[in-house]
């Protein structure tokens, strides 16, 4: 048998709260559904064979981000007690890794403990396809509900059939993993070359927003056919900010209604349509921009704290920014975030409570925080000034800009369907980015089809 030792509680772990209760929705990138790779199993030691054997998942965005899962799998394979851990790394962005999920549970080939996004948890849990562990925390000595960040928690312990959230509703769907928020990851020798104006810069004097953004792309893009000046991936995230940054968003207010026709959604989609289509500043849409931005061939690269490792390898100078205001005076970001739940049907539901606490300790968390992958989903004042050692960026102070800004955060839909929702959305809002359709065009039909996947 291992011997169990119980994580310390590091006090430097976590950011300050900045919830809202409502939210942004969930990815619409669709690729060719691939195998997955290898499972990373923890190294050998010597176990009982009364170890009970558990598989793990999360969707790292690089090999980076995977390297940082094995380690932390291997940490804790040799501290948890009787438990044998292997960690498999899933796709990356995109709603082929929940679908998948879906199809592995219903043959009864899921691992015991997944990562899945804030977006899908209304959709897991509807179903019944993740265990509802409110019985085992409340046999858990210490546990709090109120050690995360209320956002992430007011889904997690949202209960369908009663509508109470909270920690007596009786439903807890499990842990958040992380948060995190958009910026825009600079290559400053493009920037620098081109004779652009530095985004750090003008977003301390107050002047980085979408004309201040559009001058800087432009500048970057006339360095070379190759070479573009923003670089975005195809999924709700980076669309959805230019519409939140307008005053629009995805839903009504109460989250029951489509809200992509609103004249606000109107002009921010139109905007970031105009970067592909009347600029040409972008790298093509539905094409993956990290490895050009990687190889030095983009100025700005929209993506969140995960994409840090990888970018971490790159041989050019680079920082990051906060997203520039849009027409509101605001960013428009999300506070995204996603959590460890347990597959329903696993064998062992009390081990799989214990691994999905010791995934998210502080010590843990900021194991993860410290190796650039996320920012801690546990609340602590402490953690403002812990997060901004963890460099590099220079510029961390950019993540908690966004956080401090009124992202909207991101959630399922339990007055609906959310893969349903963006399975509408997402090929649409494709459909304009690539001038498949006008903006009018979509404006006059999308809600019609998207208000469907709302409950009567």
């Amino acid at each position: 048998m291992k011997k169990f030792t119980l994580f310390k509680m590091l006090s430097i772990l976590v950011l300050a709260s900045f919830i809202l209760a409502a939210c942004g929705s969930t990815a619409t990138e669709a690729p060719v559904v691939t195998e997955a790779p290898a499972a990373t199993e923890a190294p050998a030691t010597e176990a009982s064979t009364a170890d009970v054997s558990l598989r793990w998942r999360t969707r790292p965005d690089n090999q980076e981000e995977i390297n940082v899962y094995s380690t932390i799998s291997g940490e804790l394979d040799a501290q948890l007690d009787g438990i044998t851990l292997t960690y498999e790394p899933g796709g990356t962005e995109g709603s082929n890794y929940q679908d998948q999920l879906r199809a592995e549970i219903a043959a009864g080939t899921a691992p015991d403990v997944f990562w899945i996004p804030g977006t899908d948890v209304a959709d897991f849990a509807t179903r019944g396809l993740i265990l509802n562990v409110s019985d085992l925390a409340a046999g858990t000595e210490g546990f709090d509900v109120n050690a995360f960040y209320p956002g992430p928690m007011y889904h997690l312990t949202y209960n369908p059939e009663t509508s109470e959230t909270g920690a007596t509703s009786g439903a807890l769907w499990g842990l958040p993993r992380d948060v995190s928020t958009f910026v825009l990851y600079l290559n400053l020798d493009l920037i620098n070359e081109a004779g652009a104006p530095d985004p750090r810069e003008l977003a301390a004097a107050g002047e980085w927003d979408w004309d201040a953004f559009l001058d800087v792309a432009q500048k970057t893009r006339a360095l070379g056919s190759d070479v573009y000046g923003y670089g975005a991936s195809a999924w709700w995230g980076p669309y959805g900010v230019w519409l939140n940054a307008a005053g629009g968003g995805f839903f009504s207010a109460d989250r029951t209604a489509c809200a992509l026709n609103t004249p606000e959604s109107l002009q921010g989609l139109d905007f970031q349509r105009s970067l592909y289509q009347d600029y040409d500043v972008a790298t093509p849409y539905g094409e993956d921009p990290e490895p050009p931005f990687r190889a030095g061939k983009v100025a700005m690269f929209q993506n969140g704290r995960w994409a840090t490792p990888g970018v971490r390898t790159v041989g050019f100078n680079w920082d990051v920014v906060e997203l520039p205001q849009g027409p509101t005076g605001q960013m428009g970001n999300w506070l995204f975030w996603g959590a460890y739940v347990i597959n329903a049907n696993t064998e062992h539901p009390q081990e799989a409570w214990q691994l999905v606490q010791a995934l998210t300790t502080a010590q843990v968390q900021g194991e993860v925080a410290a190796l650039g992958a996320n920012i801690p989903s546990r609340v602590s004042q402490e953690a403002f000034d812990a997060f901004l050692t963890f460099t590099p960026p220079v510029n961390n102070q950019a993540f908690l800009n966004g956080l401090a800004d009124n992202p909207a955060t991101e959630g399922p839909l339990w007055a609906g369907s959310w893969p349903e929702y963006d399975k509408v959305m997402g090929p649409a809002i494709q459909s304009v980015l690539t001038g498949g359709q006008t903006i009018d065009e979509f404006g006059v039909t999308i809600c019609d089809e998207a208000n469907k996947v709302f409950n009567p």
